[in-house]
């Protein structure tokens, strides 16, 4: 068994050319679903992820949220390892909120395609501003 001093270590953590195996596991994360075991029940799950951050285009300093989403499946249900590897693709891109909870919306609609699902997305007060994005989505409406 090798042993790696600090002096490796250290320079294998800057060098910024290999990436982590788990930024490549979040770089290649896609929304995954699978069969819903009750087709036909209407019935709500509710996922909650506390550790949403994404950066402001403008400025660039980080922003962090909480996410509520709550849906109704139809058909497909979707993975949770692989939305929680979808959610931390957008912690280094510049993105608004209102941007963010929308197109966050519109890839789980067309992964899941649920009969109704709302995201909220509560945002950690910078500047003295708290913001929450609310977005809707039903089946049939646009």
């Amino acid at each position: 068994m090798s042993q790696v001093t600090n002096t490796e270590a250290s320079n294998h953590e800057s060098d910024s050319s290999t990436m982590k195996y788990g930024e490549r596991i979040i770089e290649e994360g896609e929304l995954i679903t699978f069969p819903n075991p009750r087709i036909g029940r209407r019935y709500d799950i509710n996922i909650t992820l506390p550790e949403f951050t994404c950066k402001c285009p403008f400025s660039g300093y980080p922003d962090f949220a909480t996410l509520y989403l709550t849906y109704i499946p139809d058909e497909k249900v979707v993975e949770l390892k692989a939305l929680k590897l979808y959610i931390n693709r957008y912690r280094d891109r510049y993105i608004s909120h209102e941007e963010s909870i929308n197109q966050i919306l519109d890839d789980f609609v067309a992964a899941c395609d649920p009969l109704e699902v709302t995201l909220k997305g509560d945002f950690n007060p910078r500047g003295n501003v708290h913001t929450v994005i609310e977005v809707r989505h039903r089946k049939g409406e646009n």
